[in-house]
């Protein structure tokens, strides 16, 4: 395993390719899988992000295997070879790419709306997936960059089998990678976290990044004796700010937690989204898990944002995220507290077990109906709880939350518990 997440990956990307890639990119990432990765490179690279729409065209009784892929503008990637192997028809071939016409169709309403695509006519196009196995994807996404009328494209990807480059030689300029193992079975195994990217995350990462670094989002907050990273959005007439406390492994670009926000900031409830721990100290798992220093922190963090003049004569709000929900609970709980309410996303509250019947904000716990584990854990909490509370089940989703539409009812659900208490 080379990465965390997706999350991690990108990082890790965005540091091989910079000082690499020139000047003015436009940053492309692949739906859904590839999105998370390149919105790491975009905020990197000070660039815009935007979507590469293409479609794999699977094998109609194998549908994993690729025979080719499809892209906007007109563009068709047939693998002659599979296509041959596999005694696949002309008619076969021609319905998989109507169908899969139409879901991209679909896919370009659902993530841009009425927006036209982010303009990359001249520009440097850095095209960015999850990993390369086959190459048809990538290869279609290459030349619908090229058909858009790119300068140069740079396609870069956090893991490929060795000699990968050159099954795209003429279609990319430049390509780059940070591991090229030689045993390569599939793009998963070397990821820890591989489950798949809800919409909701791509539609909030697009949102966040589509023109560039957001106006101002970006924070430093002292913590600890040291500075971290934060994200502050506080709409105009927000009746209270959350905070929000991310699970282990993650940090304040976690896609979902993002999405999550982008659902509070549209009911009109700001949102600060920031580093529990710098760096030096995320690298000490012990810390990770931590829920004492992690709730210190939050407390910290609240405190800097009671004095931010955007923030004055607001309501605070906690919003955990797995392990981080333990630290929500844990600081709600703190003698004199003034938090106003707690929501907790797959939440761990048995970290914070004895001082659960000390928190007194109303407190909204939300698990998978899929995640039995965590949803055990939850009922004992409830009952140990002494505030207003709730639990809420999302039906057959898991502790990632990221079945079609599971996302989304988290975020409605936050933003009304947060509307009515802040």
């Amino acid at each position: 395993m080379y990465f965390t997440d997706r999350t991690d990956a990108g990082r890790q990307l965005a540091e091989l390719l910079a000082g690499v890639v020139g000047e003015d990119p436009v940053v492309l990432g692949l739906p859904r899988g590839g999105v998370p990765v390149a919105a790491e490179v975009a905020d990197a690279l000070g660039a815009p992000l935007d979507v590469c729409l293409v479609r794999k065209l699977g094998v109609p009784y194998q549908p994993e295997l690729a025979m080719g892929a499809i892209g906007e503008h007109g563009v068709r990637v047939v693998n002659d070879h599979v296509v041959r192997q596999t005694g696949v028809s002309e008619r076969d071939l021609a319905e998989a790419e109507r169908r899969e016409r139409a879901v991209l169709a679909e896919r370009s309403r659902r993530y841009r709306g009425a927006r036209e695509p982010v303009d990359i006519q001249g520009r440097t196009a850095v095209v960015v997936d999850d990993g390369f196995a086959t190459g048809a994807t990538a290869l279609a996404a290459c030349q619908v960059v090229r058909a858009r009328g790119a300068a140069r494209i740079v396609l870069a990807v956090p893991v490929a089998p060795r000699g990968w480059a050159e099954r795209v030689t003429g279609a990319a300029d430049a390509t780059y990678c940070v591991r090229e193992p030689e045993n390569f079975y599939a793009i998963g195994q070397f990821y820890g976290d591989f489950a798949q990217t809800p919409d909701e995350e791509v539609v909030a990462a697009l949102r966040r990044r589509r023109s560039g670094p957001v106006a101002d989002p970006e924070v430093r907050i002292p913590l600890g004796g040291r500075e971290t990273g934060g994200m502050l959005a506080v709409p105009d007439g927000a009746t209270g700010v959350v905070l929000f406390a991310h699970g282990s492994g993650s940090s304040r670009h976690s896609p979902r937690n993002q999405a999550v926000a982008e659902t509070l900031n549209r009911a009109g409830v700001g949102t600060l989204l920031f580093d529990l721990l710098t760096e030096e100290e995320a690298a000490d798992r012990s810390n990770v898990f931590d829920t004492p220093l992690l709730a210190e922190r939050l407390r910290q963090a609240a405190d800097w944002l009671a004095r931010r003049p955007e923030a004055e004569g607001l309501r605070i709000g906690y919003f955990g995220a797995s392990t981080g929900a333990a630290a929500a609970l844990w600081a709600a709980a703190e003698p004199g507290s003034t938090v106003a309410a707690v929501v907790s996303r797959g939440g761990r509250p048995d970290l914070a077990e004895e001082r659960l019947d000390a928190v007194t904000a109303p407190t909204l716990l939300i698990v998978g109906g899929a995640d039995p584990l965590v949803l055990d854990l939850n009922r004992q909490a409830a009952r140990l709880l002494q505030c207003e509370h709730r639990l809420v089940t999302v039906p057959d989703a898991g502790h990632l939350f990221e079945e079609p539409g599971a996302l989304a009812e988290v975020g409605r659900l936050a933003a009304d518990w947060f509307a009515e208490r802040l």
